[in-house]
């Protein structure tokens, strides 16, 4: 393999520990430290010189923090004369600002993929984005890697897949559902949402036969849990017998954790690209997988030059 070396952030220390330990790499020693007005300071301990470098760095909340410190990061490794870098983000902040929905609106997401470009990063590697095409906001390569396969495994090993209908929560997610329920070779359905402000939604109407099935409503995150909550109240009230939900990004802000104790919801089931806090560890209904080696595999590839689209031929 080549010469490669792998640095975290703050936001994703135990994963970064789990990648490494699946490349039978050590973790690369580098303070993050801030003055007492705020302000980042990061010092590499150790040559890079000539290395392939990898940031793991979620830019989950605080989201801004996180996105300085892997701009930081990278800043400094490039003048430490890092071959080059590349950004392993698993969860990718301001995702959801992907378009002009109203007059004078920015595209947030377009201007933090300018700010990775600029900061010296080569090439980004993320995990389920929000929308496929954020990867045209890039003028570097980036590697969009599905959790799918860590998902799946999970849902054929602990439920009977000819009794489970996928279901999206809009037609927005549609198309991942669909993919996701032909591997599992299961029924698909959708629910009619209205976003009448962030972070609210109306669930109006169940489209597709739920009766009698054990639904997995399926997105690729989960922030305050509102439409999951709604969502699964309405394929309840319609004859499904059970309800779980099943993302990638457990972003789960907010009261999110009580709404989701106190719901309909059977189980939760997130992986850890965004670091589960004590209160999700300690939630009976959340189940928190890793996609550790999925990333390790991923980064393995990158560097030996195999293909990565082969990890989710299923």
């Amino acid at each position: 393999m080549d010469k490669i070396k792998i640095f975290c952030g703050t936001s994703n220390a135990p994963l970064a520990k789990n990648i490494c330990k699946y490349l039978g790499v050590p973790l690369g020693k580098a303070e993050i430290r801030r003055f007492s007005d705020g302000e980042l300071s990061t010092e590499i301990s150790e040559s890079v010189r000539g290395s392939h470098v990898f940031v793991i760095q979620s830019t989950c909340p605080p989201t801004n923090e996180h996105i300085m410190e892997l701009l930081i990061l990278t800043d400094a490794l490039k003048r430490a004369s890092a071959r080059e870098v590349t950004a392993v983000i698993p969860y990718y902040g301001y995702a959801r600002q992907d378009r002009k929905v109203k007059p004078r609106a920015p595209i947030s997401a377009k201007l933090v993929a300018d700010l990775i470009t600029t900061s010296g990063i080569s090439r980004v590697v993320t995990v389920d984005l929000h929308a496929g095409q954020i990867q045209g906001f890039f003028n570097i390569p980036v590697d969009h890697i599905y959790a799918s396969p860590v998902l799946i495994q999970y849902i054929k090993e602990n439920t009977n897949k000819d009794d489970i209908v996928i279901v999206s929560p809009d037609a927005g997610g549609m198309e991942r559902a669909r993919a996701f329920a032909k591997v599992l070779d299961a029924g698909l359905a959708m629910t009619d949402k209205r976003r009448p402000n962030p972070n609210q939604a109306e669930i109006m109407n169940v489209i597709g036969e739920v009766e009698g099935k054990s639904v997995i409503l399926f997105d690729d995150l989960v922030d305050t849990a509102g439409t999951a909550i709604q969502a699964a109240r309405a394929l309840l009230r319609e004859g499904a017998k059970s309800a779980s939900l099943c993302c990638t990004h457990g972003v789960l802000s907010g009261n999110a954790i009580e709404r989701i104790n106190d719901s309909e919801l059977g189980e939760v089931i997130i992986t850890d690209t965004i670091p589960p806090t004590q209160e999700a560890i300690d939630c009976d209904k959340i189940k928190v997988l890793s996609i550790a080696d999925l990333l390790g595999e991923a980064i393995k590839r990158i560097t030996t030059g195999e293909s990565i689209s082969s990890l989710f031929n299923q």
